[in-house]
Parts: structure tokens; sequence; C-alpha cells
């Protein structure tokens, strides 16, 4: 059984994650979900298709990318975050490397921190061992 804050899983099967970038140059979709609308539109669409958490992330880190504030990460995200939690009980991670950005999304009762700096962040420790949600931490390539 795998426990991610309020939700549990059990693992007799895979687990799939969907993945929704909120970003105008992801890697994986070309910025196409930074419209609110279209974002909450293929966050239903993945609920329908049977994912079992959702993986948010408000900055690319493709190859090449500008880094963001995380007030416009939380700017981009923080307005899917509520309007998946208004339609589904669904498990959301948060693709975040920033401490700050962490710990706002952990007082909307997320299920996982997915961190590719592997807390490499300063501070980043110390929000995760306070919180009782999942935490995901791999080593990005352009960072090795």
């Amino acid at each position: 059984m795998l426990q991610l804050n309020k939700h549990s899983f059990d693992l007799k099967r895979p687990l799939v994650m969907g993945i929704l970038n909120i970003t105008p140059d992801s890697f994986s979709d070309g910025g196409m979900y930074l419209d609110f609308n279209t974002a909450l539109k293929r966050a239903e669409k993945m609920i329908e298709e049977g994912v079992d958490i959702i993986d948010i992330g408000g900055e690319s880190t493709r190859p090449g990318s500008d880094a963001v504030s995380a007030d416009e990460e939380l700017k981009r995200i923080t307005p899917i975050i509520e309007a998946i939690k208004k339609i589904s009980d669904i498990a959301i991670s948060i693709d975040t490397y920033k401490p700050e950005v962490m710990k706002e999304v952990i007082d909307m009762d997320v299920a996982m921190i997915n961190d590719i700096f592997a807390l490499q962040k300063p501070n980043a420790i110390d929000i995760i061992k306070k919180i009782k949600c999942g935490h995901l931490f791999n080593a990005h390539a352009r960072y090795t």
C-alpha cells in the first residue's frame, strides 16, 4: 500500500500519472495548456481516462529553458489546483524544486511533491520533513 497524504494506492498494479504542464515552453507539450480552460479540460480528460495522479508543473525544465520566479510558478499552478480539487478527489502532484512553491502547495493538500533537484535547494529538506505528502526526488540530467 502506498500512502500519499490522504490517498491510498494498492500497488498490485502500476499507477498512472498524467502530466499537466502549465508553461509556455514545455518540453512535452509545447505550451498547449497555458490557458486555464484548456488546462482544466485536459485534467478532466485525464481523470475520465483513469489516471491515478495528476502531476502539475508551472516551470519548464527542458534543456535551455528559462527559470521563472516562485510567484510566477504559483500564479500558473494555483488556479488549476483549486479547480481540479473542486471537481475531483484525484491525487495531485506538484513538479517543483522551489521551497517557496512547496510550502504554498502543501497548504493546498497536494498528495506529492516531484522535485527534479532532489531537495538540493536551501530549505527544501526542512519543508519536506514537516509534511505528510509523498515525495518524488529525481536527478535531472542538466544538473549532473
